[in-house]
């Protein structure tokens, strides 16, 4: 018998709310299905299509939107971006030369991407060459949880990228994906989707980075599955440009005795919201989420996550840490869901702080529902300054207020960032929230 989770997780309709039916209208005249496709991902798609059709986009009147205003959003003139560009991105590709899987707009390009160095046992590309051997009907599309975005991504993405790992085989270095966002002359989106199916006793690590320039919107989906006894190591980057929309989901589901870590880097965007939701499926579970958001000016950055718990000894440990300054605001909502059937389950949550301005915003809502009577369970949240007397210590040893500011800084961050497996990429990003936050 499945568990219920009380968690809201499909978008409201709203039949007075016409900006917004007229937006997702415009975009799903983007949506075309491939004929070309699997009989199987046709029918999916059109099935979302149809679904989001009576849908609107979520409003403030919404608890799981209440926080952020997407007026901003809906009011865009979104067009499909081209499939064909020429890339020109800020960020280097060359670092990450074992294994680099790269879409533009949303469609997998060969000339960017390289995986040469495949150990046998794994396929990383694209789902049109996908083996006769892997069943992606078996997981696409298959999470617990949906939602408008998520619906509008399955009606209307134009590839998907796959990282399927055979029974025990282990990925000794990090697959890279990249995802580029080209706009060209006007205001345009795209539909990146990831499946990623870690298949009994496999262990993989994969870092899933997101990069553009212009104006544009990307609704993203990475739906990812771990089998039993196997481990995934995920890192999700996101910096994208600063006059960008990006709204992403993250489904993760777990089998017994499997591991799931990913450590999110939230840095550029417009608007973001990430959606990060685990569903434990099997008994002695391990989820260890990880997040960082760094905004500035006048960047909105929102994280929502759900956590459930649903069978017996399951433990899952989250740190999300938030920097804001000037005018930023920033969300955190997490959501710790333990029912009866999660006995003797270890659930430990905290949302973490840190505001650089007296204009900056800062919303947090750590939840934990639990009718588990056999449970450890905590969570918290903190909102915090630059402490006086620890910039004195410092300035005290010879450092300028500058740089006893920033070290300070570098300290809350690098928690989260020490945990990326690829030194060059942690560096980067150091190096990037160095340039972003200077005080």
């Amino acid at each position: 018998m499945a568990v219920k989770i009380p968690f809201a997780t499909v978008a409201q309709v709203h039949q007075d709310n016409v900006v917004e039916d007229v937006f997702f209208t415009g975009l799903l005249e983007h949506c075309q299905v491939n004929d070309n496709d699997p009989q199987w991902l046709q029918d999916i798609r059109r099935e979302s299509k149809s679904w989001l059709s009576g849908l609107a986009v979520p409003t403030k009147k919404d608890e799981d939107w209440r926080f952020i205003d997407l007026s901003s959003l809906t009011e865009g003139n979104f067009v499909a971006a081209p499939d064909s560009v020429d890339v020109v991105s800020e960020q280097p590709l060359a670092e990450t030369a074992h294994s680099r899987l790269v879409f533009v707009n949303g469609i997998y390009n060969t000339e960017l991407s390289d995986l040469s160095e495949l150990p046998p046992g794994i396929y990383v590309g694209s789902l049109d060459n996908l083996p006769d051997d892997c069943n992606a009907a078996e997981y696409f599309a298959k999470q617990p949880g949906t939602d408008a975005f998520t619906a509008l991504n399955t009606a209307g993405g134009k590839d998907v990228a796959v990282i399927w790992v055979n029974k025990n085989v282990a990925v000794e270095t990090p697959i890279h994906l990249i995802f580029i966002a080209q706009a060209e002359s006007s205001a345009s989106f795209a539909q990146p989707r990831t499946l990623v199916v870690a298949q009994t006793g496999a262990n993989v690590s994969l870092i899933e980075e997101y990069i553009g320039t212009g104006e544009y919107f990307t609704n993203a989906v990475t739906e990812v599955f771990v089998q039993n006894n196997a481990r995934v190591n995920h890192t999700r980057l996101q910096q994208e440009s600063s006059a960008s929309y990006h709204i992403g989901k993250t489904a993760i589901s777990q089998a017994r005795d499997s591991h799931y870590t990913i450590s999110e880097i939230n840095l550029g965007a417009k608007l973001l919201r990430h959606n990060p939701e685990v569903w434990q499926q099997g008994e002695q579970t391990e989820t260890f989420l990880y997040g960082l958001t760094v905004a500035t000016e006048e960047q909105v950055s929102d994280t929502h996550s759900i956590v459930a718990l649903t069978k017996p000894h399951g433990t899952t440990n989250q740190l999300h840490k938030c920097i804001a300054d000037d005018r930023a605001h920033t969300v955190f909502n997490g959501k710790v869901f333990v029912p009866k059937e999660a006995q003797q389950t270890d659930a430990t949550q905290l949302n973490r702080n840190l505001m650089l301005s007296a204009k900056a915003r800062v919303d947090t809502k750590p939840e934990l529902q639990i009718t588990a009577d056999n449970v450890k369970c905590a969570h918290g949240a903190t909102v915090s300054q630059l402490e006086a007397d620890e910039i004195f210590y410092l300035r005290s040893r010879g450092l300028s207020e500058t740089d006893a500011n920033q070290l300070l800084i570098d300290a809350f961050a690098a928690e989260i960032i020490d945990r990326i497996p690829l030194e060059s990429l942690s560096n980067r990003i150091s190096q990037t929230i160095e340039q972003k936050v200077k005080h």
